[in-house]
């Protein structure tokens, strides 16, 4: 009996739904960019200090830089997923991005190295969250939460395996010789993968999202959702995005500051000892909040997430003890990946897919400034301001505000508007 047009069958038969291979590809590539981008920046900024002589708060305007250009490169990126395969997006930017690091090696003065990280940055950006969560808002709906869990899951675990991997590299051949094999892995690590397991959507395979049989001849469904004019002007997407502007600045502020307030407090093997421990945490807590996340109310999650970062920060402020700072740091790390997660969640749930990628970009494009500005906020209070007891309260602070302002914004399952761009 043939299905009414426009309604999806199950699958039978032995035939699988590749959205779990789409899965993989995405989790694959931002294991590769978050290890190289991200994380990779804090090596990268050590050995530019050590090979060059370059004072540090030089090289961390570079990184600022970094995430700023992402940010407004992320806009444009947006745009181009809505008219193109996804695919040729990830690919140009592992491309940019690969030849980028290559050439890091060489940088010989600062406004090269300016330009090197600008270049590198749209790379990342082209190869990172935007478009791997686009394209995973497209294939589930219902298992959402699960498969940006395992999705994202890839930032943290670029940290751990490809990282160290980097910093080994450099340690021994040194930015000339080391740069050029990190670009080749940036490459081999995005581009084939992309190129192999990602697909667009799944109505140009025959599939419904999370794993229905489109109906052979029946017309593809619009994708449902608010547009993007009217979604940037709801209360709902300013408090998301002033929100984790505030907790996420003060998460990558704790973060990138973490191994130093160790080592004072500590020695060198016990900071390195600490970013496992915070990476490791993150990954497990963002594996178990994916699947939370679905039995929770999304909103409630994200503001006891915020509160309990705010905890965490504070701890480690007033740790004296190696024990009270790992227990604080396990703390911190159970929150870092849920609350990256949830800035897509939160967007996709309540605005749905239509213009998914235009909205998280722009959101995105304004949360970057508390991920470049919080780093730089952290260190300066440490020069200025009385040590890590005050950059770590401040940040905490923040992230309270943060919890604040995104429980303001109201629930995200409130009925979305399929209403057209004035």
């Amino acid at each position: 009996m043939t299905a009414p047009a426009g309604e999806h069958v199950a699958v039978h038969g032995s035939e699988r739904f590749p959205g779990w291979r789409v899965v993989t590809g995405c989790f694959v590539v931002l294991t590769v960019s978050s290890g190289l981008g991200f994380y990779g920046l804090a090596v990268y900024l050590n050995a530019f200090s050590r090979e060059r002589g370059w004072e540090v708060a030089s090289v961390s305007l570079a990184t600022t830089l970094f995430f700023l250009v992402g940010g407004v490169a992320g806009l444009q990126i947006a745009r181009l997923i809505a008219v193109h395969d996804v695919r040729y997006v990830i690919v140009g930017g592992g491309l940019i991005a690969g030849g980028a690091l290559a050439l890091l090696g060489q940088v010989q003065e600062r406004w090269q190295l300016f330009a090197v990280y600008a270049v590198f940055a749209v790379g990342w950006a082209a190869s990172g969250l935007v478009p791997a969560t686009t394209v995973i808002t497209r294939w589930f709906h219902v298992k959402r939460s699960v498969a940006l869990s395992i999705t994202s899951t890839g930032l943290s675990v670029g940290g751990i395996l490809i990282t160290p991997v980097a910093k080994w590299l450099l340690d021994a051949q040194g930015l000339e010789a080391g740069t050029p094999w990190l670009g080749l892995l940036f490459v081999v690590g995005v581009v084939p993968v992309a190129l192999w397991l990602v697909r667009p959507d799944p109505a140009a395979l025959g599939w419904m999202p999370d794993g229905e049989r489109a109906v052979v001849g029946a017309p593809p469904r619009a994708p449902s959702g608010m547009a993007y004019h009217d979604a940037v002007r709801t209360r709902f997407y300013v408090a998301v995005t002033v929100g984790f502007l505030l907790a996420l600045g003060s998460q990558v502020g704790g973060i990138q500051q973490l191994v130093r307030l160790v080592e004072e407090r500590t020695d060198q093997g016990t900071a390195a000892l600490a970013t496992v421990f915070l990476a490791g945490t993150s990954v497990v807590a963002r594996l178990i909040g994916g699947r939370a996340v679905t039995k929770l109310p999304m909103v409630g999650f994200t503001v006891v997430l915020a509160l309990v970062q705010t905890a965490a920060l504070a701890s480690i402020a007033f740790a004296s003890s190696t024990v009270v700072l790992f227990v604080s740091i396990v703390l911190f790390g159970a929150t870092i990946g849920n609350i990256l997660m949830l800035q897509p969640l939160l967007i996709a749930q309540h605005f749905g897919v239509r213009d998914y990628p235009r909205i998280f970009s722009r959101s995105q494009f304004v949360t970057m400034f508390g991920t470049a500005g919080g780093p730089l906020l952290l260190g300066w209070l440490h020069d200025n301001a009385g040590g890590y007891r005050t950059s770590y309260l401040v940040a905490a602070g923040c992230s309270a505000v943060g919890a604040a302002v995104i429980a303001w914004g109201g629930p995200a399952t409130e009925p979305t508007t399929a209403t057209e761009d004035p």
